[in-house]
């Protein structure tokens, strides 16, 4: 998919562009003027515009320089067509074009080109003109002047139908609908393309009218972007699986030789400077072979004896021994480092990598994807950090990671992006003088990020656990305002609020611990059904950000609170109901609308019974692949069963994950609705397999509750 498609227009680079010529008719119209403004993430520039005159080697018709202002004498002695259109082109520097009625421009261009003897490639280009009608389908002019006063925005009429100042307009156009845009799913490139390209009638009157019609995402033949080879490697495992044996510590008076003894008798090339054994990252440095030999060759071996603290290095970098390894690597080819502490969920240090350990896993630039998140400036960085993820899923597919892991790598960067939005959230607070958090908190995610299987069509599902405050109301508001801020940043990101509004934002789904042990004891005691959805995703939680030993205090309390109360996990299994799967007499899939919700005819099922059998057997793994197998090792059912199960999920995350990759290459907003009849035969009988095999899961879960 080129990679344009998936870009989110908040964060997009590109250039409003408008032209004046010598009449309307783009079959004969000559180019007099080139007029252009750059856009960069929802700003337009402030930088000198482009202008060139055009000599269109032509008299300019009086009606023509009666709308626009320019004359013969005015073009007298410009250059012509071909100097300014490579004047233009290295201003534009590849970027995508906007324009208002832009087809028109386009058409212009090309028929120049032609002339001049110059090739000519359609750029890739937005209408503001359609964007406006997507979004404003009543109104009943979609002029410049029209688009503007609905939108509000200022016209300098003394300048219209100069090139530059219809370009700038056009500009503050496209940005005043980017709200409007995303209130209606269209949120990138390809969607505002397949938005435009859905109003077919002004299409068709564009042709009629000789204008070349704008494609959002132009690919030309033989240049669709050729996938790149991935290491698959740092995706698949964690920091965890490859920090070795625990770390090698000194105390702070440790001299500078005996820690590079140290080094060099445990063959490793750092050790951590600090006064604990399992110091918090805060509280220790790290010293390397580079740092002792810089020290030497600086002072000689007089600095042997001095201590080894004066040469460690702070503060610490490092990184959770569950986060993937392609974030290790990315973070340290940012920082130009060569160590990193790997810690618990406490944040203590456990671990450490070095890049000697991850020279064999470096890879291509998708792997610094995770540390494009972590390092990004601004809000239309992040949304553009985290657009490469269908490109990065892409690739994983084609290289044969299994579509779990790829949803393990896209839920670890929602947590990160939500983590994120939390610190930028608080120093927010700050700055708008409300202060710092009045009590520690930790922010969790719920549902699929919480569980690790999220794919690309994920919506916000967040809360927020609390210490208890002396003043709970004045607490409370606080976190009201701080969700608000977390759930404003990611929907702006490109991670869309909850539309069951399982947020921070939600009174329900923020409070302290206490709050939060009455709601799991009203769950328990009379759990009533529009409670089932709270209950039904809060136990899949982990907590991405703040205070790690509230989230497991609560997660400790509603685990056990659950193992106690049967009718309580009873009542969930009713909801998964007795699904038959979506397959015809003949063995055909019966679809609506085209497609096949997998979601609800697959991935629900097995999601919630694992959960369900979770619950009542005290078994604490979030995913739903964990869940299983820890339910057939303790031969709770059948395992023939179980092990369907595992591969069915397999099967129906790899098809959603397939689909939602070519949805979003299409413009088309991801979801859970697969077509089927799209598949190779081999791939559609491996689906049917799938669902059939979870017809039952309902029924089964039932039985299986009470089975020791």
């Amino acid at each position: 998919m080129p990679t344009e498609a998936a870009r989110p227009l908040i964060a997009l680079d590109a250039v409003a562009l408008d032209t004046e010529t010598t009449g309307l008719d783009p079959v004969k119209a000559r180019l007099v003027q080139i007029g252009a403004v750059a856009i960069r993430h929802g700003i337009v520039g402030e930088a000198a515009p482009f202008v060139r005159l055009v000599d269109p080697g032509v008299p300019i018709p009086g009606a023509a320089t009666a709308i626009h202002g320019i004359g013969d004498a005015d073009v007298a002695g410009a250059p012509d067509f071909a100097v300014a259109f490579a004047a233009f082109e290295a201003f534009r520097d590849g970027r995508l074009i906007i324009g208002h009625n832009i087809g028109f421009d386009l058409a212009v261009l090309r028929r120049e080109c032609r002339l001049a003897g110059l090739a000519f490639a359609a750029p890739p280009a937005l209408d503001t003109r359609l964007l406006g009608e997507a979004c404003f389908p009543t109104l009943t002019d979609f002029s410049l002047d029209s688009l503007a006063e609905r939108l509000g925005i200022a016209v300098d009429h003394t300048s219209r139908h100069d090139a530059v100042a219809d370009a700038r307009l056009a500009a503050a156009i496209f940005v005043a609908l980017l709200p409007h845009l995303k209130a209606q799913a269209v949120r990138t490139v390809a969607e505002a393309g397949e938005a435009s390209a859905r109003l077919s009638r002004s299409l068709d009157r564009f042709a009629g009218a000789g204008w070349l019609e704008p494609k959002a995402v132009a690919v030309q033949p033989g240049e669709v972007e050729a996938p790149r080879r991935i290491d698959a490697y740092p995706f698949r495992h964690r920091a965890g699986d490859i920090m070795g044996r625990p770390p090698l510590t000194v105390s702070s008076d440790t001299s500078l030789i005996e820690a590079a003894r140290l080094m060099a008798d445990r063959r490793t090339s750092s050790v951590f400077v600090a006064n604990a054994p399992a110091p918090m990252v805060a509280e220790a440095g790290i010293l390397t072979e580079r740092d002792v030999m810089r020290a030497v060759a600086r002072g000689g071996s007089a600095v042997l004896d001095q201590p080894a603290s004066r040469f460690a290095s702070r503060p610490l970098e490092a990184i959770g021994t569950g986060e993937f390894l392609y974030r290790a690597i990315g973070r340290m080819d940012r920082l130009a480092i060569r160590h990193l502490a790997v810690t618990d969920e406490a944040g203590r240090i456990v671990g450490a990598l070095s890049a000697r350990d991850l020279l064999k896993v470096r890879a291509s630039d998708a792997l610094a994807l995770g540390d494009a998140i972590a390092a990004a400036p601004d809000t239309p960085t992040l949304a553009a950090a985290f657009a490469r993820m269908p490109a990065v899923a892409k690739r994983l597919i084609e290289e044969e990671v299994p579509a779990r892991q790829v949803a393990a790598v896209v839920s670890d960067e929602i947590a990160a992006l939500t983590a994120r939005a939390a610190r930028d959230a608080e120093a927010a607070m700050v700055r708008e003088g409300h202060g710092p958090p009045p009590v520690a908190y930790a922010m969790l995610v719920l549902g699929s990020v919480g569980r690790g299987e999220s794919l690309l069509a994920a919506d916000q599902d967040n809360a927020i656990v609390s210490a208890p405050a002396p003043d709970a109301a004045g607490a409370d508001r606080w976190f009201a305002l701080f969700g608000e801020h977390v759930t404003r940043m990611l929907d702006a990101i490109g991670v869309a609020r909850c539309k069951g509004g399982v947020m921070a934002t939600n009174p329900a789904f923020r409070g302290s611990l206490d709050d939060w042990r009455n709601r799991i004891g009203g769950w328990v005691d009379r759990t009533r059904p529009e409670d089932l959805l709270a209950v039904d995703i809060f136990f899949d939680f982990r907590a991405v950000h703040g205070d790690a030993g509230l989230a497991a205090a609560l997660s400790d309390e509603a685990f056990r609170a659950a193992r106690g109360a049967p009718p309580l996990v009873k009542l969930l299994a009713e909801q998964i109901g007795s699904h038959a799967p979506p397959l015809t007499f003949f063995g055909g899939f019966r679809m609506e609308g085209g497609r096949v919700d997998l979601k609800k005819h697959g991935l629900f099922p097995v999601v919630a019974g694992a959960r369900c059998l979770a619950l009542r057997h005290d078994i604490r793994a979030r995913s739903t692949r964990g869940r299983l197998m820890a339910i057939r090792e303790r031969a709770v059912g059948g395992a023939e069963d179980i092990e369907r199960w595992i591969e069915a999920h397999g099967v129906l995350l790899e098809a959603v994950l397939r689909q939602q990759l070519a949805d979003v290459a299409a413009g088309i907003p991801p979801g859970s609705r697969v077509d089927p009849t799209v598949l190779p035969r081999g791939e559609q009988a491996r689906l049917k397999t799938a669902l059939s095999a979870l017809a039952h899961v309902g029924d089964t879960v039932r039985d299986l509750l009470f089975e020791s």
